[in-house]
């Protein structure tokens, strides 16, 4: 059989072919096959189609069809895979969608049977109940699937008490390429004909030719077929990362889970000594031992005891007190320079964010340099923890490289991005040099090449340094037994393509491309900005909390292509060329940036700052220019330039409104989604307020009198005024004419942005602070402007000065006692706030004033144009009902309920029936002692 994957299929034909036979979704279009061109790896291969199956039927069908083109299969769960195993040249079959289903869950057998889609933070919810739980759990846990946990056999901070996913699986259910069913578990019945012979012929080999450690996960783990170890064939399959066959339902064991746990974190002098500590503290049975240095901690330490490393390590007991006891003994046992138990749950997510993120905040060095996978996860016995990583480190000088370790201390595994150079050939040359030289001194540790995200294309190559040869033959044979014809997975684990081969940013240019904005963070280069999406998926998380807003569309549409992720894989393919040859005319990048809030969440919540809504307005910028754009970037995009004209006629522009055959027309003409009703216009502007008013003195402040405050909520500048005048602060208003361009910001109206920005700049007085009540705009002239017009000296000066209504009242008059109202409230932290502003002071603020209880996350879903954009409707609600809502409907009837921008105000109206007020609002009730009226 010529060998798969080396002639190209017949696409169109495949397509229909799979059609005929498949219920699940096919997609063989130019947009899907660019989403899954990459996983989290440093490769890029890219595939002829994706398949969605909707259940093991789907599968085998697809299997037989591809099977009879010679085309290449490869199994995907969430695309987080560190070294290239889930990416492929033929179809790929996305579980994520369909096959994500809970079969069963049987809590007094302490055992749940999934389908492979099934995410692995849902699994532990449902068991949760039960008081159990699923014992690996890697920092992915939010978004990665059982099935690909299986494939890689993943692990996670836990694995010091519950193991490996091995450990923790009982039967698998597996289709091979060659179309038989099996069912694996412990025992020969089931497994393939010719593996008890192959098996029986090397036992000697199989006995001493693999290291002895908790965390071995390179290879196939040939050792479980030992009559010693139970014949476990089930155990063997898991991190044999889709090469053997397609895993279509599992059996895995629950354990229970700890009714209360505690945090103990011990701080050293450098990462080496928290590494020669760990192992001292596993005979006290902590739950994790996980460690980490200064390096990947962005800004203050104040949550972390003194030291340059940490480790982290959490004990469990029947109750916090216990728990805490626990946490106590560690302590003492562990000879740090100092320490800090957390028992409170909120503090330790806080702490636990900190970890978790490192696989993100690894991806770039402290100077902002770029740093890559390839050697992410070795692991040796955690006594020679200690010496191995100074020996890294001297071998990181040798080679001019820079890393920074982090990882499962406990299990003597290690994690670290490096700052290779991937994109000259020299570079290229030394990754691979360096990749050989730390092969072998791993393996003289007695270590295994992975620890935890299996070998792929980054580490299968160098096998034969930590098996020798004639045990690599054997996985050759095993492969052979399982799958004759190389149908899947090829080129992974067995008869590997190179390391240094497939490198996902080969197809690049390596020149800057012409673009509006500066990119400063990136140097300028917008592929550069592209490249920070490294798809640890963090987007993908479909867990509700007030502690993120990332990524609204995803969580409302669950598609690939509606996450940040997704979009970052199109640009990188659009720049790339290959898959996408339309360049910045690409309609599949337009479509799937069409369902991009330009929320901004991405740029605070994901690990490496990918900030999509800049890039979504540079490709409209570029996508638009000299073309006719759609009717909404006329209308909404121009927002100030026809409110401004509107004014004087308010009044008769708010009759015609209410007129509906006008107001459809209106809509329709003006690109307005049919189902929104269209904003009420102030009879009377701020600015006209403001005019006609006594003057206060001296300005201590100048206010932003934003296009939505000004022409429809004038209330809230109102507001404002009168709280900050209370604290002693002299207000003044900029002059006429100014703007912080944002509507023309988030429709890509570059060229008139920046000409609106720079006659602000000549207007607007730099020598005094710039309140700011509207949070998109505060965003818009803190970021967006000195990212715009970087090479003004005044952008960064204005964007200093810019204050929120409750940093201002903080910074400026800190004496200042606010009312006390005494009452709870709800609401959500504007996403642009959460993103780029901050929200602490607005939390002390609330305090304060007596004003209880926690905002919600997320994004309200109507944000500024978005929301009134045809087609967005739906969307736009679901984002609101995945957490707004719900906030807004449990309340209690006496609560406040806020919503600082006028966006989240309209959409509580228009959606709930809802008045939404400004915490300026409130606190201006609060001083005049006037009730606010009960909420409806």
């Amino acid at each position: 059989m010529q060998e798969l994957g080396s002639r190209k299929p017949d696409s169109r034909e495949l397509q229909q072919a799979l059609g005929a036979v498949v219920r699940g979704d096919i997609e063989f279009t130019a947009g899907q096959r660019a989403l899954f061109t990459m996983d989290a790896s440093n490769y890029r291969r890219v595939p002829v189609g994706v398949v969605a199956p909707r259940d093991a039927a789907d599968v085998e069908a697809t299997l037989e069809v591809c099977r009879e083109r010679q085309v290449p299969v490869v199994a995907r769960g969430a695309g987080t895979s560190i070294a290239g195993q889930a990416t492929g040249v033929g179809v790929v079959l996305d579980f994520t969608r369909h096959m994500d289903r809970i079969v069963r869950l049987d809590p007094e057998a302490r055992e749940a049977v999934v389908q492979p889609g099934v995410i692995l933070d849902r699994l532990r919810g449902e068991a949760g109940r039960h008081g159990l739980t699923f014992g690996p759990d890697p920092s992915t846990h939010s978004r990665c699937t059982l099935g690909g946990m299986i494939g890689n056999n993943s692990c996670g901070s836990h694995s010091v008490a519950w193991g490996t996913t091995a450990d923790n699986t009982k039967a698998l259910e597996v289709l091979s390429y060659g179309g038989e069913a099996f069912t694996l578990g412990q025992g020969w019945d089931g497994a393939p004909q010719g593996l008890r012979p192959l098996v029986d012929a090397r036992l000697a080999l199989l006995r001493t030719g693999f290291p002895d450690l908790p965390r071995r996960i390179s290879g196939y783990a040939l050792d479980a077929l030992l009559p010693e170890n139970g014949v476990d064939h089930a155990r063997a399959f898991c991190g044999s990362e889709g090469t053997l066959g397609v895993l279509t339902e599992a059996t895995v064991k629950l354990v229970e889970a700890p009714g209360a746990r505690a945090l103990a974190v011990l701080g050293y002098a450098d990462e080496s000594a928290a590494a020669e500590a760990a192992p001292g503290l596993l005979a006290h049975g902590p739950l994790t031992v996980e460690g980490m240095s200064a390096d990947l901690v962005p800004g203050p330490k104040r949550q972390l005891p003194k030291g340059a490393a940490w480790l982290f390590v959490e004990t469990g007991g029947a109750s916090p007190a216990e728990a805490r006891a626990h946490g106590e003994r560690i302590v003492r046992a562990a000879g740090a320079l100092d320490a800090s138990i957390v028992t409170d749950p909120a503090g330790q997510r806080a702490l636990w964010r900190i970890r978790e993120d490192a696989s993100g905040t690894a991806t770039r060095m402290p100077d902002g340099s770029e740093a890559w996978p390839g050697w992410e996860d070795c692991a040796v016995p955690p006594a020679r923890l200690g010496p191995y990583l100074r020996e890294f480190r001297v071998l990181l000088g040798e080679h001019g490289l820079r890393g920074t370790p982090y990882g499962h201390f406990g299990d003597g595994c290690i994690h670290v991005r490096i700052d290779f150079d991937l994109l000259s050939t020299q570079g290229i040359g030394r990754f691979r040099r360096f990749s050989e030289e730390l092969a072998e001194l791993v393996v003289a540790h007695g270590g295994s090449l992975s620890g935890e995200h299996g070998d792929g294309q980054a580490r299968a190559e160098l096998l034969p340094k930590m098996y020798g040869d004639e045990l690599v033959r054997v996985f050759e044979q095993v492969k052979g037994v399982w799958d004759p014809a190389d149908g899947l997975n090829p080129g992974m684990l067995v008869r590997p393509d190179p390391l240094d081969t497939n490198l996902r940013f080969a197809p690049l240019p390596r020149e800057p491309v012409p673009v509006a904005f500066g990119y400063p963070h990136d140097g300028g280069d917008f592929s550069a900005a592209v490249r920070r999406c490294v798809g640890v998926a963090k987007c993908r998380n479909t867990t509700a909390g007030s502690e993120t807003v990332m990524c609204p569309s995803f969580r409302a549409t669950g598609a690939e292509e509606h996450s940040t992720r997704g979009r970052a894989r199109l640009l990188h393919e659009m720049l790339a060329g290959e898959v996408i040859t339309d360049g910045w005319r690409s309609e599949e990048v337009r479509d799937a940036l069409d369902l991009c809030l330009s929320c901004k969440g991405c740029r605070s919540d994901c690990p490496v700052g990918v900030d999509m809504a800049t890039y979504k307005s540079e490709f409209l910028h570029q996508h638009y220019a000299g073309r006719r754009r759609p009717r909404a970037h006329y209308t909404l995009g121009r927002l100030p330039r026809w409110l401004r004209i509107a004014a004087p006629f308010a009044r008769v522009v708010n009759a015609a409104a209410s007129v509906r055959p006008l107001a459809a027309l209106a809509k329709r003409i003006g690109g307005i989604a049919p189902e929104r009703d269209i904003p009420r216009l102030a009879p009377r502007t701020f600015r006209r307020w403001f005019a006609k008013r006594p003057q206060s003195g001296t300005p201590t402040v100048t206010l932003w009198p934003d296009t939505f405050t000004n022409h429809l909520s004038p209330a809230v500048g109102e507001a404002a005024v009168r709280v900050l005048e209370d604290a002693g602060l002299g207000v003044a208003l900029p002059p006429e004419g100014v703007c912080c361009g944002l509507t023309y910001l988030s429709t890509g109206q570059l060229d008139q942005a920046r000409t609106i920005l720079r006659r602000t700049l000549d207007r607007v007085p730099l020598d005094r602070p710039l309140v700011v009540l509207e949070p998109s705009c505060a965003a818009a002239l803190k970021s967006d402007l000195p990212e715009l017009l970087g090479d003004d000296p005044r952008a960064h000066r204005l964007a200093a000065a810019v204050r929120t209504f409750a940093e201002a009242l903080a910074e400026l008059a800190p004496g200042w006692t606010p009312p006390r109202l005494d009452r709870p409230a709800v609401g959500q932290t504007h996403c642009h706030q959460h993103a780029v502003l901050g929200e602490q002071a607005d939390k002390e603020l609330r305090g304060r004033a007596g004003l209880t209880g926690e905002l919600s996350g997320g994004c309200c879903g109507l944000a500024g144009n978005f929301g009134f954009e045809p087609g967005h409707h739906e969307v736009s609600t679901a984002c609101a009902e995945d957490q707004l809502l719900p906030a807004v409907r449990e309340a209690p009837a006496d609560a406040v309920l806020l919503a600082d921008g006028y966006s989240c105000r309209t959409q509580l109206e228009q959606l709930a029936g809802q008045r939404g007020w400004h915490l300026a609002e409130v606190l201006a009730r609060g001083l005049d002692e006037t009730p606010e009226p009960k909420r409806t």
